[in-house]
């Protein structure tokens, strides 16, 4: 092989490395994107966090279902839905879904991102569970949190953002839960 047949094919392997190599990045920083969860019939756009799985919905009332973290025996359930109600009425709904829960005993805050109001609602204890409908049984479940956001957009409509699990799991999806709610844009 001559010096020039020798330095075409160099040039050739480093055309073919660099491509492959700009490929991998490009394919690198799609997968580094977040995927994007439209609410309120698309009103809204907010990061899924990457630490959440895509479940199966329970209730087609849930617009979205996940499980956080994705990995793990102990996990969280996150459920995100367009309702109605007021806000103080849905908040208090939240708390009495505890054992002798009180407003008191719950972390409520209150901000706007992107003209949207979101009330943060924290509360722990023992969470009752229903197995079913209004009528149906409930489980109690110990040492439980429940971390809700509750969204008023400019339109007067609600989303609602709800993860309930076992304390530790939920104190520790705070910050992620919390990103989200910061990171929401209006449409």
């Amino acid at each position: 092989m001559n010096l020039k047949t020798f330095l075409s094919l160099a040039v050739l392997c480093l055309s073919f490395s660099s491509a492959f190599a700009q490929e991998k990045s490009d394919k690198k920083q799609e997968a580094a994107k977040p995927e994007m969860l439209e609410m309120a019939g698309g009103k809204i756009v907010a990061a899924k966090p990457e630490a959440w799985k895509t479940m199966p919905k329970k209730s087609e009332m849930i617009q979205y279902e996940f499980r956080a973290p994705a990995e793990g025996e102990k996990s969280a359930r996150v459920t995100i839905m367009s309702a109605g109600g007021s806000t103080e009425s849905n908040i208090e709904r939240w708390i009495g879904q505890f054992d002798g829960g009180k407003k008191e005993d719950a972390k409520i805050e209150k901000k706007v991102v992107d003209q949207t109001t979101i009330n943060i609602v924290e509360m722990a204890g023992t969470f009752k569970e229903s197995m079913g409908g209004p009528a149906a049984p409930m489980k109690k479940m110990e040492n439980y949190k429940m971390l809700g956001a509750i969204l008023e957009l400019k339109d007067g409509s609600k989303v609602f953002i709800k993860a309930t699990g076992p304390s530790d799991i939920v104190t520790g999806m705070r910050e992620g839960f919390v990103k989200m709610l910061d990171g929401i844009k209006n449409k």
